[in-house]
């Protein structure tokens, strides 16, 4: 009696003891668990970010080797380090400098299209003003008519452009492909190589009291989200 009277004492601490080890080791196995899904969420994230910078980068080497890449010039492939805050200027910085043969008023362009020039360079790095930068303008041109003209930051949004000083007698439709128009004479040639997309025509309109149409222009270069550029480098290097 004395024997089954312990034991029904000492069962429940017993009992209990069984629960408190159990429920210790299912705390540290959640623990455990709880690790392990984060290091592999992790793992996750990184690899989809390792895939997404994949595939820019194969679209920026496919643009340099595409038939649409100017012939004089190379494509140092660059990532965006930097956006400069405090300042109401549309500017990046990448990272490649002079040491990489990089010189200021080099082109800047992204896969989709031209994105600005480079205004200061370092030994390392650069600094890039955005075509959306009020200070910045490009000579241009309408594939499908020819007319000529200049875009520019438009009012508004960074995703808007405007092609200016086209003549009103100039037929510019919506829809139409702007480029760069990369014009030379016998001493001087422009900043930018002929033929980098800029972007499509979105609006055309034209006033009496106005000397030019009115054009806006959708830029095909995302300014908002650009993560890795194309620093367009002369073969021969600047004169």
């Amino acid at each position: 009696p004395f024997t089954i009277a312990g034991e029904r004492v000492a069962q429940p601490f017993r009992d209990a003891y069984g629960w408190a080890d159990s429920l210790l080791t299912a705390r540290s196995d959640a623990k455990r668990l709880k690790a392990e899904t984060e290091a592999l969420r992790q793992q996750v994230i990184q690899n989809q970010f390792a895939a997404n910078e994949n595939a820019k980068l194969k679209a920026l080497l496919a643009f340099r080797d595409g038939p649409r890449f100017p012939d004089d010039y190379t494509g140092l492939t660059a990532a965006v380090i930097a956006r400069p805050s405090g300042t109401f200027a549309q500017e990046v910085v990448v990272a490649a400098g002079s040491n990489d043969g990089v010189a200021v008023d080099a082109p800047v362009v992204t896969a989709d299209g031209f994105l600005g020039r480079v205004t200061r360079v370092y030994s390392r790095s650069s600094r890039v003003t955005l075509l959306s930068d009020e200070q910045l303008a490009v000579s241009a041109i309408a594939v499908r008519s020819g007319a000529t003209g200049i875009v520019k930051h438009g009012r508004g949004s960074s995703a808007t452009l405007i092609f200016d000083r086209v003549p009103k007698k100039v037929k510019v439709t919506v829809g139409d492909t702007i480029v760069t128009a990369g014009w030379r004479s016998s001493k001087l040639a422009s900043l930018y190589p002929k033929g980098i997309p800029i972007g499509r025509v979105t609006s055309v309109g034209q006033a009496d009291t106005d000397l030019w149409k009115q054009i806006q222009v959708k830029p095909f270069a995302d300014f908002e989200r650009v993560d890795a550029v194309l620093v367009l480098v002369l073969k021969d290097g600047p004169e």
